[in-house]
């Protein structure tokens, strides 16, 4: 009858345990994720801005993703810095005979162990696991940042594909209408066959520059398709223009001021605090972690309850973390070198940034202003000087093709001006914590 009693004493300890302990310990379930704005099919066929762009990349673009799972896993790390070891159940039996009576006449225990751990050991943890959230929201901050300047670079590059399209397009049709003329002209005995040669082969160049700007305008549409997590923008049609004013005032903000919040430097500081906690936690580690336990049972031999108190303390003899603390103290300057390196990083990519822009901006006027105005004007009065019979057909060729290249220098001073915006309101809109 006591063997019974004795038995259903520990199941009821046991069940309990099992029951009790793995509820304490589980979080709180995380709600099912709002679905997310699609508008995929929507833009495969029709209009797509810039601002929806970024918007699709945001909700779609799997690197971003990848880069928000770290950061979650980080805020996880934390999480767990947070916890204890779990306590242990611990039954046994002692002074068991061995003729007969067996566990009725033995000191059946049955108790709890739990390792309670040096005095700052967990403090120190759990600014590890802090200053790894802080860091991986931080870098998920500018991924976030750069996705979002690579489209705006990739939309402005499918821009310039088009246009350097269009201007190859037109180039092939005034090539063709020149070349059909220096024909006529040739079989009338008005110009030489040289010439007429000159414009056919101005032609075929034409052509091969129209099926390379082709190209070029697919691989542009491929690229911006990945970073907005699309399979295709072949039909997509792009709107609005880019920004030709050159007036950004972004230019004139204090680098140091703009740079400070950047996640690149938080993330580097954070990762000094970090280091600074493991430091301390690696200087704590031969301190030694005390594991208590307390026992109830029964003696069945002697017929008394018993009570037992149990108190285990490592003895840090041999293994003093010598190495541990070599270890975070080398990480701790690698962390503060980083700050530096960081700094100075920013501030190169600023600096160059706001000079590709102001010369962007400056050639941009150029071209608006003066030399697409005047390449037009030339163009014009060759034209009619041709009619007229002042200029050869050569000069006229060659003007056309001068005509055309400064229109395709244009658009490539437009997609530099617009390259250095992108670069400079990354690193200044990244900087505000969300």
């Amino acid at each position: 009858m006591k063997r019974k009693l004795f038995l259903n004493y520990l199941l009821c300890i046991g069940v309990t345990a099992a029951t009790t302990l793995p509820s304490c310990a589980a979080g709180p379930k995380r709600g099912a994720a709002a679905p997310q704005p699609g508008g995929k099919q929507a833009v495969a066929g029709g209009s797509l801005t810039l601002e929806e762009a970024i918007r699709l990349a945001l909700h779609h673009n799997p690197q971003l993703e990848a880069s928000a799972a770290r950061k979650e896993a980080a805020v996880g790390r934390a999480v767990q810095a947070r916890a204890w070891t779990n306590p242990a159940l611990e039954l046994s039996a002692d002074d068991v005979p061995t003729r007969r009576g067996g566990l009725s006449q033995s000191k059946n225990m049955a108790g709890i162990t739990q390792v309670v751990p040096y005095p700052g050991k967990k403090s120190a943890d759990r600014q590890i696991g802090a200053a790894d959230a802080a860091a991986g929201a931080a870098e998920w901050r500018l991924s976030r940042a750069e996705l979002v300047r690579e489209v705006k670079i990739a939309y402005c590059q499918v821009q310039l594909a088009e246009r350097t399209a269009t201007v190859a397009a037109d180039l092939v049709r005034v090539a063709d209408a020149a070349a059909t003329a220096a024909a006529k002209r040739n079989a009338a005995g008005e110009i030489a066959l040289q010439e007429q040669l000159r414009a056919e082969i101005q032609l075929e160049q034409s052509k091969s520059e129209k099926i390379d700007a082709a190209r070029q305008t697919a691989v542009a549409r491929q690229e911006l398709a990945r970073l907005l997590g699309m399979p295709d923008l072949s039909a997509a049609q792009l709107t609005g223009a880019p920004d030709e004013s050159g007036k950004l005032a972004l230019v004139h903000g204090a680098a140091s001021a703009i740079l400070a919040g950047h996640p690149a430097m938080v993330a580097a500081r954070a990762r000094r605090d970090q280091a600074l906690a493991t430091v301390r936690r690696a200087g704590l580690e031969p301190r030694p972690d005390v594991t208590v336990g307390v026992a109830a049972g029964r003696d069945g031999a002697a017929n008394e309850n018993q009570l037992a108190f149990r108190l285990s303390i490592p003895l840090p003899l041999f293994d003093r973390s010598k190495g541990k603390q070599l270890e975070a103290r080398a990480g701790l300057r690698e962390a503060e070198a980083d700050i530096a390196a960081t700094r100075q990083e920013l501030l190169t990519a600023w600096r160059s940034a706001v000079a590709s822009y102001q010369a962007a901006a400056a050639q941009v006027a150029a071209h608006r202003e003066r030399i697409l105005p005047k390449s037009e004007l030339a163009l014009q009065l060759v034209q009619t000087g041709f009619d007229e019979g002042k200029f050869t057909f050569i000069d006229y060729l060659d003007v056309q093709r001068t005509t055309a290249e400064v229109r395709l220098a244009y658009q490539k001073k437009l997609f530099e001006l617009n390259s250095a915006r992108a670069e400079l309101e990354a690193m200044a809109e990244a900087a505000p914590a969300n």
